[in-house]
């Protein structure tokens, strides 16, 4: 079942109908050779597990390659290789219309037709959409008059569904991403958006009228897709439901300090979420199109994350495609991916193998612990170090060395409980007196099922900067770039901003967060980093400048434990 809105109250809602095509868009609808294996839209989705999101790239602003690396053949050998059955094309329209303004630039529709093939020829599926467009010509509340807005929606669709009528069944489409919209008027007006949609793609021709779509709501929210969303009474394709998660939003965004995950209410939250949206929707088969958990977090937690949500997505038959910007999961210009081991995780979880995973702190009161990493501090003496995991059923099967050689239990390690201790004999032969800050070297953990996992041995010093104060002046009007000599891992945990009394510079409820979330700032808004920088963004610049004080900015490393900081003074 799935459940519908009227004027924000729960009711019957009365389904949309479709808007005729106009006739002068009408074109002679696409007969293509060959035949078409038809594919329920529960089978379809069902072998796209898990999916991948080819982000940044065709939807980037104003073209391909303005946000990230072009697509190329590689991309789709590394992806299907990791494991993933299915990647989502993401695909901003916005800057490719001719001069006319509804006519869709030639070489752009043939560029997507290529990429789409990328995955095609590789007997991978695919799903193809209106992307960035929701912020814009297709904004729902830039306007209450939606006419013009509904025309140039069906011959964007009909030119989109005419250039790609004859791919396979393996091809998916999905009609607008993350639609905008809060109130009744908007909702209704995006059903009718997947009604209209649906005519396009039917008198486009070819094989779209029997194609899997993937029909949304009021920007792919769960909660706002389950309360407005009206199945279009037009429909012929077999269709899906898609919606997007991306919670808890502090943890997923690199809000307010947020670096830990797993506790059992963080998993409860996440279940609730999931069994709420299968509930509304019992009888459609449903597509999670985008999903992520940042990689600034903790990577115990990300781990965790991951093997939850997938676990999860398994138990309400959710297949998920895993949200990549270009800069977070492969990189492409390797070909690798960045956590291989959160992805180990993730098809292990697909396939309903129990994983193990690591153990830290899951709330932001004390000092940060983490399994994944064994750390040791420069200039003290090397002993054994413990970490801990959920083994989740399984049993330990081996740890080895970095040459693949299994170290041996008893000598170089032992096991107890849920305990694996490494002794100060086998660290010392990585760590001696020359021994640099920064990773070092990394173990291996492989256990009876599920994805083995790593503990990487960290030699760390605090972090420094090459200046500590500076006058908002020097910034410009931009951000502030502070060089940083990096001793650990090379990126921040979190960035608090107080004013002189303690204050927070922005965010100022944040003071009833956990200790380690107090005034703790939002990365891409107030701080960023790079290889060889800490930056103060402009937003937080302007924030200092408006109060008119200094602002004490303190950089935060991991492990997080006090006193593993660098701080910066910004005067105005």
């Amino acid at each position: 079942m799935f459940l519908t809105i009227s004027s924000l109250a729960w009711c019957a809602v009365a389904l949309v109908s479709a808007l005729p095509a106009p006739d002068s868009l009408r074109p002679r609808a696409v007969t293509c050779p060959g035949t078409f294996k038809k594919l329920s839209s529960a089978d379809w989705v069902k072998a796209a597990n898990p999916g991948w999101n080819l982000g940044n790239t065709l939807d980037g602003i104003p073209t391909e390659g303005s946000w990230g690396p072009a697509a190329k053949p590689a991309d789709f050998d590394a992806v299907k290789a990791a494991g993933f059955k299915a990647v989502r094309i993401p695909i901003t329209w916005t800057d490719h219309f001719e001069a006319d303004g509804k006519t869709v630039n030639a070489t752009w529709l043939q560029r997507v037709s290529d990429v789409v093939d990328y995955a095609l020829t590789r007997n991978m599926y695919a799903i193809v959409n209106v992307h960035h467009d929701s912020w814009n010509e297709f904004d729902l509340t830039a306007t209450s008059d939606y006419t013009s807005f509904e025309s140039l929606f069906y011959n964007l669709w009909l030119q989109i569904g005419t250039k790609l009528a004859c791919k396979s069944s393996l091809l998916a489409f999905e009609p607008l991403n993350e639609p905008t919209g809060s109130i009744a008027a908007q909702f209704t007006e995006l059903n009718k958006l997947n009604t209209i949609f649906l005519q396009a793609l039917r008198d486009s021709g070819g094989f779209n009228a029997k194609r899997v779509v993937t029909l949304v709501g009021p920007g792919e929210d769960s909660l706002k897709t389950s309360q407005s969303f009206v199945r279009p009474t037009n429909i012929t394709n077999p269709w899906a439901i898609q919606f997007h998660y991306y919670s808890p939003y502090d943890l997923i965004f690199g809000a307010w300090g947020k670096t830990t995950w797993g506790s059992d209410a963080d998993k409860a939250t996440l279940d609730a979420d999931f069994a709420a949206f299968r509930g509304n929707f019992s009888d459609v088969p449903v597509v999670i199109g985008e999903w992520e958990a940042n990689n600034l977090i903790e990577t115990s937690a990300r781990w965790k994350y991951f093997d939850y949500l997938q676990t999860t997505a398994k138990k309400y038959s959710f297949t998920t495609f895993l949200w990549d910007n270009s800069a977070t999961e492969l990189d492409r210009s390797v070909e690798e991916f960045r956590d291989p081991v959160a992805v180990d995780i993730l098809m292990h979880a697909v396939a309903g193998k129990p994983n193990a995973v690591p153990d830290s702190t899951t709330d932001g009161s004390s000092t940060q612990t983490s399994s994944a990493f064994l750390y040791h501090k420069v200039g003290t003496n090397v002993t054994d170090q413990s970490l801990t995991y959920n083994f989740n059923g399984n049993t330990l099967s081996s740890v080895s060395a970095p040459n693949g050689n299994a170290l041996k239990k008893g000598i170089d390690y032992t096991a107890t409980g849920s305990s694996v201790t490494y002794k100060a004999s086998l660290l010392s032969k990585y760590i001696t007196a020359t021994t640099v800050a920064g990773p070092v070297t990394s173990f291996t953990l492989k256990f009876s099922k599920g994805a083995p996992l790593t503990a990487q041995l960290v030699q760390w010093d605090v972090a420094t900067l090459a200046s500590n104060s500076s006058s908002a002046a020097v910034a410009a009007g931009g951000d502030l770039a502070i060089p940083i000599t990096w001793k650990g891992i090379n990126r921040p945990a979190a960035v608090q901003a107080v004013l002189p009394d303690g204050t927070c510079l922005v965010d100022t409820w944040t003071v009833y967060l956990p200790a380690l979330q107090q005034c703790r700032s939002t990365y891409g808004n107030q701080w960023d980093f790079d290889s060889g920088h800490v930056i103060i963004k402009s937003g937080a610049i302007q924030a200092a400048v408006a109060v008119a004080q200094p602002v004490k900015f303190t950089f935060e490393f991991y492990p997080r434990q006090p006193g593993n900081n660098a701080t910066y003074t910004l005067t105005v």
